[in-house]
């Protein structure tokens, strides 16, 4: 038997906003398997959808920009540890040459902090960089989106200056419709992104894993209602469907309106290539002892 810890229940009733006693019991009765613990506790109606949307617990900047093209498009996630850096102009500053040496285009955020700027990586440019503002800093994450042909475009929410602050968005529209045209409607689905949180570009992509174990979660909650079997595989199908309406772009309902789905929003002569929206410290914990120590009271008691 896996012995149950407070991190434990902590980790589950923050990943499903279920009760500290409900958390405790849904993984005594899973033996600490953590998703069939998310799943027995939806089953009971004791949780919502699990979109393990992380936490925006650091501070910092991300920041977003596109080649001159407007073909392709980089966002940037560089930390700090309070938010009173984010107005400090050094830092502003270099967050700006970090992305704009991104726009060369790299495989990965460890490529782009080993890339050289200036005589220096990345990484041992921002470590210079600490000591001068004085707080530790890190480069955490680097995203793109491209096009063949059309527009990359771009938004950032709240901005505490040009292309940068909390929730930054780039959405890609593979198109040969005259720029201006892309680049308004780009920005309007970048800011219904930045507001709605897809997590998928279209049905084909949605990941097979989730679908199946989202049919099988709805499944069970039919049965805990007595529903006949018939009756049971209807409500799922319904289900499934309102689930591709609340997680995938092209099936959303565009939030400028509230009656139009994207994919006619974009008609037949737009494609979406892709899309990334990256929201400052997402999925990064800041420690929590008061509320650790209530936990692990709960456990042990």
């Amino acid at each position: 038997m896996t012995a149950i810890t407070a991190t434990m229940v902590k980790e589950l009733r923050e990943t499903t906003g279920a009760g500290m006693m409900d958390a405790k019991k849904a993984l005594v009765e899973n033996n600490g398997d953590m998703e069939a613990s998310v799943d027995w506790l939806r089953t009971k109606g004791l949780a919502k959808a699990a979109k393990k949307a992380g936490r925006a617990a650091a501070e910092g900047l991300v920041s977003v920009a596109t080649n001159d093209e407007g073909t392709f498009g980089v966002a940037v996630e560089i930390n700090a540890e309070t938010d009173f850096v984010s107005r400090n102009d050094k830092f502003q500053s270099l967050v700006d040459n970090v992305t704009s040496l991104a726009k060369a285009g790299w495989d990965s955020v460890e490529a782009l902090a080993d890339a050289d700027m200036d005589g220096k990586s990345v990484r041992d440019t921002i470590t210079d960089a600490v000591a001068t503002i004085g707080e530790n800093m890190a480069l955490r994450r680097y995203e793109s989106v491209k096009v063949s042909q059309g527009y990359v475009a771009s938004y950032v929410h709240n901005a505490v200056s040009e292309g940068k602050g909390k929730i930054g968005v780039l959405v890609g529209l593979e198109s040969s419709k005259p720029r201006a045209e892309l680049e308004t409607l780009g920005k309007q689905i970048a800011m219904h992104i930045a507001a709605a949180n897809p997590l998928f570009l279209d049905i084909e992509s949605v990941d097979a894993d989730a679908l199946e174990r989202e049919r099988t979660v709805l499944k069970e909650q039919a049965k805990e209602q007595g529903k006949p079997d018939d009756i049971a595989e209807k409500m799922v199908e319904g289900r499934i469907r309102k689930y591709y309406e609340e997680t995938v772009l092209t099936e959303q309902v565009f939030v400028m309106d509230g009656e139009t789905k994207i994919s006619k929003l974009l008609g037949e002569d737009i494609t979406l290539t892709g899309f990334t929206r990256m929201v400052l410290g997402e999925g990064v914990e800041v420690e929590e002892t008061d509320f650790a120590a209530e936990v692990a009271a709960a456990v042990n008691g």
